[in-house]
């Protein structure tokens, strides 16, 4: 297969766990002789710097122009601890969920059994969990009228939905569902919300056409106590933009790190895939950002395209990393030389060399392997 991939780096450590996931595509190109072209664009803080503009018309026009977007992370100090700052680097994010119609995000949450004792939610709590959450990426309050009165002391957000984008959505929800456990949890604010009892309506219409699926509603502040009282009764959650960033933040405890939480975006034309966690600028260039959660965003592009075999080989490479210790130091305390690039080095050589890599692992952490 051909791939004409955009790479969207962005800031902070985006970079660097990009570069991971790049280096294991060409690891599977390479095995499954598939020809994955890389095209780099700016986005973010460094597009701003460079560009005065978050999002320049060049790198949305290399997006629409390839097939499947990777991105990294954005964000930084200056514009983060500025509240008056005009152009931000989240504005070039959002835009280009709007401008590429990625209205749905999806965000798988697994506790894997060699970290349970990284979370800080106790073993038998978490064992088991295997949840995928279904967020309404280009609607609610986010995209909203915004409004700040003149004298600067009292500012709205409109929440707002259409029924089309509840729709579109819960159908995918509910697909997914069917291939899984066959239960879709909607979570809203139906009790104080207009905007969550329209999704409410609509999601209990749209059900009906899905008889072999249970759908059950939680009110978010009670999803989230579920969340971690017991995260196994859940299989795939549905909800709109700010209840679901919230919620799959919530979620990434269970796995012990945010950067082991991969995403995709999709929209009927366009997809991005990109790890849920931020720009983290106080690890950029230091070597410990956790590339996991890129690597296996690039497994979900890999199945987006029906290359189900090829995604099944990384994840793979990233059980047997995890379960060798060679991961970076937000999970990993018995060895201090794991770096971003071993990992990604690591889970390169398992794909070039599954029946046989690093089987005398204790050479990467002395700086041995060949591969290092």
């Amino acid at each position: 297969m051909k791939l004409n991939i955009a790479v969207l780096p962005g800031d902070g450590i985006g970079p660097e766990v990009t570069n991971q996931s790049i280096k294991v595509l060409k690891a599977i190109a390479l095995m499954f002789d598939h020809k994955f072209t890389f095209k780099t664009a700016d986005v973010g803080a460094v597009a701003i710097d460079r560009h005065n503009n978050p999002l320049p018309d060049a790198t949305l026009d290399l997006c629409k122009s390839c097939d499947a977007i990777l991105f990294g992370s954005i964000g930084h100090p200056k514009y983060d601890n500025d509240p008056t700052a005009k152009v931000r680097p989240e504005q070039g994010l959002l835009k280009l969920r709007k401008e590429l119609g990625l209205f749905a995000n999806i965000r798988p949450v697994k506790a894997y059994d060699t970290l349970l004792d990284k979370s800080p939610l106790k073993q038998n709590i978490i064992q088991g969990t295997d949840i995928s959450i279904y967020r309404e990426l280009t609607g609610g309050i986010y995209f909203g009228e915004k409004h700040l009165s003149e004298d600067g002391n009292v500012a709205s957000d409109l929440c707002e939905y259409s029924r089309e984008e509840i729709e579109r959505i819960t159908h995918l929800a509910f697909k997914a569902a069917k291939t899984r456990s066959r239960k879709v949890t909607l979570v809203d604010k139906a009790n104080v919300l207009e905007s969550s009892r329209l999704w409410r309506k609509v999601v209990g219409e749209v059900a009906e056409q899905y008889k072999d699926v249970t759908l059950d509603f939680l009110f978010v502040d009670n999803a989230a106590m579920q969340m971690i009282l017991n995260p196994k009764q859940f299989d795939v959650i549905l909800t709109e933009n700010m209840f679901g960033d919230i919620i799959s933040d919530e979620a990434s405890v269970i796995g012990g790190s945010i950067g082991l939480l991969a995403s995709a975006s999709v929209g009927n034309k366009y997809a991005m895939f990109e790890p849920i966690h931020g720009s983290f600028p106080q690890a950029t260039g230091k070597g410990i950002a956790n590339p996991i959660a890129s690597i296996l965003s690039a497994t979900m592009l890999l199945e987006h395209f029906g290359l189900f075999e090829e995604a099944e080989l990384i994840k793979e490479a990233v059980d047997k990393s995890l379960k060798l210790n060679i991961s970076t130091p937000d999970i990993n305390s018995k060895y201090d030389n794991v770096t971003t690039d071993k990992v990604g080095d690591f889970i390169e050589d398992f794909i070039l060399n599954p029946n046989d890599t690093n089987m005398n692992f204790t050479n990467i952490h002395l700086g041995q392997s060949t591969i290092i």
